[in-house]
């Protein structure tokens, strides 16, 4: 069942959606939780995020997914979101999902779509023990490197608070906190399977980084999943899919050593 939920993180309201399978009223199930990318919302383009949780929750997997804070209808100004921030509404999201009763604790799972996948590789990295399982779809662990970059082209880096990408004000102290996160050396300490989908046509975040945490980060833990002419939301239907199938594939596979 499809619901809207909320949570309180330090005084800022979270607000999303759950998708709890009708079996969660007998025992536990597993859980997934979505986070979404920079500028996204927990529907993200095409309505990935709907489709997915709805896939997960008719093969038995709960689904939650929230707007960070400044981002979609949760509380919050875009501008005053950081990296950290994210990180810490992830965690708090994860401590809530684990205390449900209906969820199994030792089963929730994380999904990441771009900067949601850089902060869920972090969560996963800092917490391994709260984390089942890793889906990074697209993973922006160059997110230091893309706001370096773009802070170059507009010329305003050193002296603006405040920054206009596009009508989204985002601001200063994400570039600064960027600079000061590793983000492929906090992601090391998480021991479970991870599935990485990556666009080969991705010109937003190559797919190269997810080759990094494949190769330098999870090493056998991790199988990199590689889709020809994608772009780095999976725009097209049969993308899509193959994102879904393989990520609900992944999360129900019944053989817990792989």
């Amino acid at each position: 069942m499809q619901k809207a939920v909320e949570l309180e993180v330090e005084g800022l309201v979270l607000r999303g959606m759950e998708h709890v399978p009708d079996e969660a009223a007998n025992r536990p199930v597993p859980a997934a939780i979505l986070f979404h990318g920079f500028t996204g919302t927990h529907i993200e383009p095409h309505q990935l995020f709907v489709k997915l949780s709805r896939a997960l929750e008719a093969e038995g997997v709960a689904a939650f997914r929230f707007d960070f804070a400044g981002s979609g209808d949760s509380d919050g100004e875009f501008q005053d979101m950081t990296a950290s921030s994210e990180i810490r509404d992830a965690k708090a999201i994860l401590d809530w999902v684990r205390r449900d009763p209906r969820i199994n604790p030792e089963r929730v799972s994380l999904i990441g779509l771009s900067m949601g996948g850089y902060v869920a590789s972090i969560v996963a990295g800092d917490e391994p023990d709260k984390v089942d399982r890793l889906v990074l779809l697209a993973p922006a662990g160059n997110m230091a490197e893309i706001a370096e970059q773009q802070a170059q082209a507009l010329g305003q880096a050193a002296d603006a608070d405040v920054v206009d990408l596009g009508g989204n004000l985002v601001g200063r102290r994400l570039y600064e906190d960027l600079k000061q996160i590793d983000a492929f050396e906090r992601a090391k300490p998480f021991r479970g399977k991870v599935l990485i989908l990556h666009g080969m046509e991705d010109q937003a975040v190559p797919y190269e980084v997810s080759l990094k945490y494949q190769n330098e980060v999870y090493g056998e833990r991790a199988r990199l999943h590689l889709i020809e002419e994608a772009d780095h939301t999976f725009n097209n239907r049969h993308w899509e899919a193959e994102v879904i199938r393989e990520t609900v594939r992944f999360l129900t596979d019944v053989d817990r050593s792989r």
